[in-house]
């Protein structure tokens, strides 16, 4: 059986590796931890370098980029909407995330929200790659919590027969608000 004891790291494909240290650091307060460059991928050997850099998330939490100089430009999947691969980062609270909106705002960085999830409120913006962020205040009390937790299984299934929305959560963005079971 296999243990895990966290993510070590998350990579994504970034245009220029210093523009981007440069953006997670001014905008979102990462330590830029280190980095790795090869002239070939120690995988496979092929012959293709790179510039891999490091970035403190918080928390033990490191958000890694490649720089490919000689891959062909990036891109990103056509088929899936712009809003579903993103990045998310937590933040204390409800205040840190309007301070936060204020601060993207003032780094001239256009920013979508707050936007309530009816567990957590978010701020949506994106990187100098195109990589859509999110950043989330948690809002949800541990009674909500338990009931998504509980209806889950019942919503995957049923979402797996109908590939229709679930109503078990319905309460999330109905307006009526939680009331416990």
């Amino acid at each position: 059986m296999i243990a895990l004891s966290r993510i070590h790291h998350v990579a994504y494909r970034c245009n220029d590796a210093k523009e981007t240290v440069a953006f997670y650091q001014k905008v979102l307060n990462m330590e830029f931890q280190l980095a790795i460059a090869e002239d070939k991928v120690p995988s496979t050997q092929a012959p293709d370098p790179y510039m891999h850099v490091f970035l403190d998330a918080g928390n033990g939490n490191v958000l890694a980029f490649f720089e490919l100089p000689n891959s062909p430009a990036m891109g990103r999947d056509g088929n899936t909407p712009e809003w579903v691969q993103h990045i998310a980062f937590e933040v204390a609270n409800e205040e840190a995330l309007q301070a936060a909106k204020l601060h993207l705002e003032s780094e001239n960085v256009s920013v979508l929200g707050p936007v309530d999830h009816g567990i957590f409120k978010s701020l949506y913006f994106f990187d100098p790659n195109g990589h859509r962020i999110e950043l989330a205040a948690n809002t949800g009390t541990p009674a909500m919590m338990k009931e998504l937790k509980r209806v889950a299984p019942a919503m995957l299934e049923e979402w797996s027969i109908t590939k229709q929305a679930p109503k078990h959560a319905e309460w999330l963005h109905n307006g009526q608000g939680f009331k416990a079971k």
